[in-house]
């Protein structure tokens, strides 16, 4: 089991889906996590059954400098550097083709999919800098490695920059420290999977990874000795065709 004891994280879109189970994860491997999000009920909701003094509550849209800067003032006051940080919130758009999506969906894709990453990171950098062993995990998607008609134009471009930026934390951070790695899951059963174009069928979702699988993959990276990288690795269904 990861061993995180004593380590501080932030996990950015924590309220729903996969950030709510990586928080109860962290917090199961032992670490006290700032759980960020735009909504206080949904961040609330994502808490219930964790230790409350083990989280703390942050609302935060990544696509807010301001409010970002905030946050990460009000997490260092109340623990301290941060061990592990967690890029993990993201949205996309509908319709998704490139002839179809609206400017303003695309727009608000590439801010918090994309640009948020670089917000919080780039905000983050001397608190996780500080202890020389700083965690960087950015969720990606299989759909930024290759084109993906199903995620769509803006969700793939994104995550393919994600990816991008990951590989580029650790050419330069890496005299400092740092690791980064960009975690790649398929198909997970999460509320984003109901605003898909096509209706998903309950026995496909039940074949989908599952936002604790994913989790699971966050904590073994996090918990990790500093001498250990994993810049990418991808998670997939066993039912979901890759190559």
């Amino acid at each position: 089991m990861s061993d995180l004891t004593g380590s501080v994280a932030i996990v950015t879109g924590a309220g729903t889906g996969i950030g709510r189970a990586i928080t109860h994860s962290l917090v199961g491997a032992g670490a006290r996590v700032h759980m960020w999000g735009r909504r206080s009920e949904a961040l609330r909701e994502a808490a219930r059954g964790v230790d409350p003094g083990r989280v703390c509550l942050t609302n935060c849209d990544v696509s807010d400098r301001v409010q970002i800067q905030a946050a990460v003032e009000n997490a260092l006051e109340k623990w301290g550097d941060v061990d592990v940080l967690v890029n993990n919130a993201g949205v996309n758009t509908n319709p998704r083709s490139i002839a179809d999506v609206d400017p303003d969906d695309w727009d608000r894709t590439v801010d918090i999919n994309l640009t948020g990453v670089f917000n919080v990171t780039r905000l983050l950098l001397p608190a996780l800098r500080a202890g020389e062993a700083g965690v960087v995990i950015n969720v990606a998607s299989i759909a930024g490695m290759r084109a993906s008609k199903v995620a769509g134009a803006a969700y793939s471009a994104t995550k393919h920059g994600v990816v991008a930026l990951s590989k580029q934390l650790n050419e330069e951070e890496v005299e400092n420290g740092l690791r980064a790695c960009a975690i790649c899951p398929g198909e997970v059963d999460t509320p984003i999977i109901d605003q898909r174009v096509e209706p998903v069928s309950a026995a496909r979702r039940a074949a989908m990874l599952q936002p604790e699988d994913v989790a699971k993959a966050v904590c073994f990276v996090a918990a990790l000795p500093p001498r250990a990288c994993v810049p990418l690795l991808v998670i997939k269904p066993t039912v979901q065709s890759f190559s």
